[in-house]
């Protein structure tokens, strides 16, 4: 957990958290790293500063999500941005 979000940890620094808010579901991308590598993939999404919402939960692009994670967990990186509540306004 971090920031109350369930979040994947490595060496006690939360990578990637999830967040449900109430007009939508959020994946707080933490690492630059993993961020710059979809940089242009998340065409179409919701996509803040730090994070990716999905207005609907039959929205979620899973394949994105997978592809997210396994950028992230195949080495690890710098966490950059501090986890938030709501990535509401970081846009």
């Amino acid at each position: 957990m971090a920031g109350g979000m369930p979040a994947y940890e490595r060496d006690g620094a939360a990578e990637i958290a999830f967040a449900s808010q109430k007009r939508y579901i959020s994946l707080h991308l933490r690492r630059g790293d993993v961020r710059d590598a979809f940089e242009e993939r998340p065409a179409g999404q919701d996509m803040g500063k730090g994070c990716l919402r999905f207005r609907r939960p039959e929205g979620v692009d899973f394949g994105l999500v997978r592809d997210l994670l396994r950028v992230a967990a195949a080495e690890p990186g710098a966490a950059c941005l501090p986890v938030m509540p709501s990535c509401r306004g970081l846009a």
